[in-house]
């Protein structure tokens, strides 16, 4: 019989996940699974227990939103062991599940998972820290991890762009440079992503034809800090239509493998997750890190 560990963040989202536990567990149950069920209490549980178990089990799925997918992902890499990953997501936004096209409805995540073959997908690294879909600075960012949990739960998306304009009128340039393969990208910037996902905080949206989660690469969007009102527009403009190519104000490329010299001062969001900020940065994508079990086969 297989065995599968079952990680649950029991206070992400609304916590509809703990209303259908018994439900999920019974889906794995009725798919010849042995289950195995751990909690987390704080930040960083996701994974330790991932790390110390991950030998144990013959599966690893997640029930949390995108910070436990994080965790878990990094318990399994960190462990050594290749392993599949499930993910049930429950959090607020849920971004990475939607990229993925994962459904948010809890039980037929749990139904999707027994009857999926693992998808090889890339995962990168922030200076060591593994992180999933994203690596983020400047507008918005702060709201992914400052928003308040209650306030999350009850408005999703909305929540981070509310807590996103009250950042706005304090944003300072942030002077970045960021070097890759083909070249080398600097200035006064007011917000960069890295991301290997079509969606970032539900606030930014990449077209799928841009996005191959499994390709070795990251997309890269950097937005310059606007001097005036029109270049604002310009901005407000390609973000609104997804006309990132051709708009001066923003840089949009792929690459692998970063090097990224910044404040020290300036914070990170890893997949939603403050991370303190460097003088220097190295981001580079782990190609086929690890198997997601999911029902979309990609492109």
């Amino acid at each position: 019989m297989k065995k599968v560990l079952i990680i649950l963040n029991p206070c992400a989202g609304t916590r509809q996940a703990n209303r259908y536990f018994a439900e999920i567990v019974d889906t794995f149950c009725k798919a010849d699974y042995q289950v195995s069920v751990e909690t987390t209490a704080k930040s960083g549980d996701g994974t330790v227990i991932a790390r110390e178990r991950a030998e144990e089990f013959d599966l690893m799925v997640g029930i949390g939103g995108d910070g436990t997918f994080n965790e878990v992902v990094a318990g399994v890499l960190e462990s050594g062991k290749d392993i599949p990953i499930g993910y049930i997501p429950a959090g607020s936004t849920n971004d990475f599940a939607n990229s993925m096209g994962i459904s948010t409805n809890i039980l037929q995540a749990a139904r999707d998972i027994v009857e999926s073959e693992p998808m090889k997908l890339d995962i990168g690294t922030f200076n060591g820290r593994y992180f999933s879909y994203v690596a983020s600075f400047g507008a918005f960012t702060r709201a992914s991890y400052e928003a308040p949990q209650s306030i999350k739960n009850a408005l999703g998306h909305l929540a981070y762009i509310l807590e996103g304009i009250k950042d706005i009128p304090s944003l300072a340039p942030l002077e970045v440079r960021v070097s890759m393969e083909d070249g080398v990208y600097g200035g006064k910037y007011l917000f960069g992503a890295v991301c290997n996902s079509t969606s970032v905080g539900g606030i930014l949206t990449l077209s799928e034809d841009y996005v191959d989660m499994n390709d070795g690469k990251f997309e890269v969007l950097l937005i310059k800090s606007p001097a005036n009102i029109i270049e604002l527009n310009q901005i407000l403009f390609a973000l609104s239509t997804g006309n990132y190519m051709n708009c001066n104000m923003i840089s949009f490329f792929s690459s692998g493998d970063l090097e990224i010299e910044a404040s020290r001062d300036m914070p990170w969001s890893l997949d939603g997750e403050y991370q303190e900020g460097s003088e220097k940065i190295h981001i580079k994508n782990i190609r086929s890190a690890i198997k997601l079990m999911t029902k979309k086969t990609g492109k």
